[in-house]
């Protein structure tokens, strides 16, 4: 594939990292200046400027997570001057309490810059149509795609969520080559197009973790290649890393603008290949710069495709995240390792809910709701196949009901809702 970026995409790597180090200790700089919680950590950790630290001292420094941010809420590690913020995007929080994010111009241009370089990987050129379903507004995912498909200088149609027939009119008449969505609405679409031939090659999707299962299931559904995308709106929104066509089946990180670790749960950090939480620093922002953000994403590092043009680091899908980390009698689960069984059988549909059960707190149950694609199939033998199948993949007995095509509620707009947790009350689904 052809690179948006050469000099950003296929440097070689020790050059790039003389750029990191570069951009890393005017980073330090910039935080220190702002007086914040961030430079007072620094401080305590006895660095004084930029010129005290190098990119291999990074494990030794403090750790930055949510929960630092919604304390200074709303603009508490905001580095930039008041004048210079051009907007603001955020994801929601607990108790109605928002993270939001701080944007200068130069944090928009390079969120262009990443995101037209994500949408090249996957085949994307000037002549590309871009028909864009995520939801636009705080949600960096809608505008984050905008701003990178126009950077690229490809035609973007701002669809955003929901209303599904309109999104399939506009698919039949604009013939766009590139989805955008989420991957669960990825599946809606095509369940609502009903197989018939659209104009569409590829699709990247993200915003929620989802498995090779699923991409099988939504290339079937749709006939195109299906990509992943990530990123986060603490560090600039989708385009932080993303699948190309010929990255192995991980996603390339735009590792000039952020460095990326993966560490334990102690915050140490792991081999390449070993599963880890996701920690980012922003090497290149300016509106809210981070030094070693704990993201709560569970995934591993890996080197670059060997041969292939892009030089830089990958990450594997993301496995969950470490507060969706379930433990059941002693077993440590994660959603995406059930999907990826429920999504084997060719009886089950790509719309589940799994759930966590706590209401006796001696014993822990999960419970696995599921949809069988047609009314004709045993959902008996189903449950007991899937009960035995979940065993042996996850070393534990979940129970398994399965429901009527349709029970399981769909999302057009947002991230679907995976799991549930039921410590009293009713069940979070009818039927469990």
């Amino acid at each position: 594939m052809a690179l948006v970026d050469p000099d950003a995409e296929g440097v070689a790597p020790e050059l790039r990292r003389q750029v990191q180090e570069r951009r890393f200790r005017q980073l330090v700089d910039r935080v220190l200046g702002t007086g914040n919680l961030q430079a007072e950590r620094l401080r305590a950790a006895g660095v004084r400027s930029g010129a005290d630290v190098t990119l291999g001292d990074l494990r030794s420094l403090p750790t930055i997570n949510k929960a630092d941010i919604w304390d200074h809420y709303p603009f508490g590690l905001q580095a930039a001057k008041e004048q210079d913020i051009v907007c603001v995007h955020g994801s929601s929080g607990t108790g109605g309490r928002p993270t939001l994010i701080p944007y200068t111009a130069a944090d928009i241009e390079i969120w262009a810059s990443v995101m037209a370089r994500a949408l090249g990987g996957a085949g994307a050129t000037k002549s590309s149509v871009i028909h864009n379903g995520y939801g636009y507004g705080l949600f960096t995912g809608g505008l984050g795609v905008h701003h990178g498909g126009m950077h690229l200088g490809a035609t973007v149609i701002p669809v955003s969520g929901g209303m599904t027939d309109r999104q399939i009119r506009l698919i039949q008449d604009l013939k766009p080559d590139v989805l955008t969505c989420t991957p669960s609405y990825a599946i809606h679409l095509g369940e609502a197009l009903r197989n018939e031939p659209t104009s569409l090659k590829v699709g990247v999707f993200g915003a929620e973790p989802w498995t090779e299962e699923m991409r099988a299931q939504i290339e079937s559904l749709l006939n195109m290649r299906a990509l992943d995308i990530y990123g986060l709106s603490e560090i600039i929104g989708p385009g932080v890393a993303c699948e190309s066509l010929d990255s192995g089946g991980m996603l390339n990180v735009a590792e000039d603008h952020f460095f990326v670790e993966a560490v334990d749960s102690e915050g140490n950090p792991v081999p390449d290949g070993t599963t880890g939480e996701l920690v980012f620093t922003t090497l290149t922002k300016t509106g809210m710069p981070l030094i070693r953000y704990r993201t709560g994403d569970v995934a591993s590092l890996a080197d670059p495709v060997p041969g292939k043009p892009r030089t830089l680091k990958r990450m594997s899908k993301l496995k969950g995240r470490t507060d969706d980390m379930l433990i059941i009698r002693g077993v440590n689960v994660f959603p995406t390792e059930v999907e990826a069984v429920l999504l084997q059988d060719e009886r089950v549909s790509p719309h589940y809910l799994v759930v966590e059960d706590r209401r006796d707190p001696k014993r822990s149950e999960l419970r696995v709701a599921v949809e069988p694609f047609t009314d004709s199939v045993d959902k008996p033998t189903l449950e007991k196949d899937l009960v035995g199948a979940l065993r042996e993949r996850l070393g534990i007995t979940c129970v398994v009901k399965a429901l009527e095509p349709g029970s399981v509620p769909r999302t057009e707009v947002g991230k679907a809702r995976r799991l549930a947790r039921w410590n009293q009350g009713d069940p979070p689904l009818a039927g469990l």
